[in-house]
């Protein structure tokens, strides 16, 4: 944006839009709180503490002005909402920025899906800049509905769908050369790189950040943020739904506030209920100063350094040339939204949205799939040859997406491994959706908490083929064969009847209900979980990882047993 038009009214030659008088604002160059006012001109700051007049006034009455939060790394598609929703359940609490990555609409639907978020994406009082996805499909292991290569990645790039390159999660490709990998990254040209390279260190860490690629977000300790931090990277604290790193990692932050320059807070993956429950950024303000975090530090993470690390010059601070997002608050500890303005106008207060925001337009929906004959039954039988047999399961770790690769005895029945409540045990089955093959892949899950029945879903990252997980098999049949029949969502079932699901028509991915809606479904979702003796509150979220192939370490995909850190494909059966 060409500024000079402004400058008349910045030396107070022609009147401001709107003067925000009796304010106090964070200055987040030199870490403190300021006093005075905010003199605004056609959406951009243009004075600081200058006797300037304007046709509005409002005052502030000594509250907290603070800069729109950016989140830095997102999912549109994992809230299950379209970005329209999403903008109108965040932006009345201070977010008016994202970037996400849309890998997840990307492997179910292709570029169309992308450019469905693009058009879902404008007119809102968020700001949306998405990144070229870098993995589709994430992995060999996984299949997508087309894969994007680097010609398309340049392209996205160029054609100004997409403003930097979206999480490298193909760390094995980076750091042994694989050429298509490495052709993403040129194509990047100079862009941000975000990067996902969960337990990668030493040598490796050092081969992967050769590829020019400088945050991640898969974080689990300290010591991995730390080494991290220490080798250039931007440290992204996540605090999602399922992952939540930030009790973690807060500590490191607490003891070294200058490493707010290098420290995004962000979600990831977060849903209707997770943001009912804590709210979005201005939850994780909260939970870092409850951590020990200095309450501008903290700030930081959700403006300025996000800001300057996506370099977008014109956001992230409350000063001169910087667009009017801000964010009134009671205080950075409580951090309750009051008002937000969207470049200087009022687009929330009190909690609720200002402006309407209109839902998706129907006949500008992506692919949706098409109905995939799903396996029957019998297609789950797991014969068990030898007596002494071991088998390989998934284990799955609490608050983690992370996984482990656990030995167990199978339970026998007639022959044939089957799944045992008693010790925790579930099968799972992975069937192939998106390019309408109907190929299906057995495993074990142990940790889920079903003691019976059957949950099914379209969201599994990163492929979304039709994942399930069950206590028998024709209540996993049941509840595939009526998550093909609706296109995708998620199903709950006991034998062949149907106690729940949640219709996701988009792509597999996102309802076109309101966030209120979708709470009302999950609720009878969760209930219907329950119902089925779960002690497992995320079990819906946990299965969704469980074909995760870029996630150390065992998972299902359509193809098989997967482990990224191990070598390839694994066999069901131990040797």
């Amino acid at each position: 944006m060409n500024f000079k038009p402004l400058l008349k009214a910045a030396l107070g030659e022609q009147p401001c839009d709107t003067l925000f008088t009796n304010a106090r604002f964070a200055n987040l160059y030199t870490m403190e709180i300021e006093s005075g006012s905010i003199a605004v001109k056609d959406g951009v700051i243009v004075g600081i503490n200058e006797e300037l007049e304007a046709r509005e006034t409002t005052d502030c009455g000594g509250t907290l002005l603070v800069p729109g939060f950016i989140e830095g790394h997102i999912h549109v598609e994992s809230t299950f909402m379209t970005p329209r929703t999403l903008a109108a359940e965040i932006s009345p609490l201070g977010t008016t920025t994202v970037m996400p990555d849309p890998h997840e609409i990307a492997n179910s639907c292709g570029v169309e899906g992308i450019r469905f978020m693009r058009r879902e994406s404008s007119g809102l009082p968020v700001d949306f800049y998405y990144g070229a996805p870098s993995c589709v499909p994430a992995s060999e292991f996984e299949t997508p509905y087309e894969s994007i290569e680097a010609e398309e990645v340049g392209k996205l790039l160029s054609n100004g769908l997409c403003t930097h390159l979206g999480e490298m999660m193909n760390f094995t490709g980076v750091i042994f050369g694989d050429d298509r990998t490495w052709a993403k990254l040129d194509a990047a040209e100079g862009r941000v790189i975000t990067g996902h390279a969960p337990r990668v260190s030493g040598k490796e860490l050092s081969a992967y950040l050769l590829g020019k690629i400088t945050s991640d977000h898969e974080c689990c300790s300290a010591e991995e943020a730390l080494e991290k931090l220490r080798r250039g990277m931007y440290l992204m604290i996540r605090q999602g739904a399922t992952a939540r790193n930030l009790a973690t990692l807060a500590p490191l932050l607490a003891g070294h506030p200058e490493f707010a320059v290098r420290c995004l807070s962000v979600t990831d993956d977060t849903t209707p209920d997770f943001i009912a429950e804590r709210g979005h950024l201005d939850g994780s303000l909260r939970e870092l100063v409850e951590c020990g975090v200095q309450p501008l530090a903290a700030l930081r993470t959700v403006t300025l350094t996000p800001a300057e690390y996506f370099r977008l010059d014109d956001r992230g601070a409350i000063a001169p040339a910087k667009i009017a997002d801000l964010v009134m608050l009671d205080d950075l500890k409580k951090c309750t939204v009051q008002k937000v303005w969207k470049r200087g106008e009022l687009v929330a207060e009190n909690g609720k949205g200002t402006i309407a925001i209109k839902g998706a337009v129907l006949s500008e929906l992506p692919y949706c799939a098409r109905s995939v004959r799903t396996p029957d039954a019998e297609a789950f039988a797991v014969p068990v040859k030898n007596a002494g047999a071991v088998i390989n399961v998934i284990g799955i770790l609490p608050g983690e997406v992370v996984t482990k690769t656990t030995k167990m005895k199978p339970t026998i029945a007639e022959g044939f491994a089957c799944a045992d409540a008693g010790r925790d045990l579930a099968k799972m089955a992975v069937v192939e959706k998106n390019k309408s093959t109907g190929r299906t892949a057995v495993g074990f899950l142990h940790g889920l908490g079903l003691k019976r029945g059957a949950i099914a879903s379209s969201v599994a990252h990163d492929a979304h083929n039709y994942s399930c997980a069950g206590m028998d098999d024709v209540s996993m049949a049941a509840a595939l064969r009526e998550l093909s029949r609706i296109k995708g969502g998620i199903v709950v079932t006991e034998g062949e009847k149907i106690l729940a699901k949640l219709e996701l028509p988009v792509g597999g991915l996102m309802s076109l209900l309101t966030a209120d809606e979708i709470r009302e479904k999950m609720s009878e979702l969760g209930r219907a979980r329950d119902s089925l003796g779960c002690t497992n509150k995320h079990a819906f979220m946990h299965l969704s990882f469980m074909s995760l192939s870029v996630i150390p370490e065992l998972k299902l995909t359509d193809k098989g047993y997967c482990d990224i850190t191990g070598g390839g494909f694994v066999p069901l059966f131990a040797e």
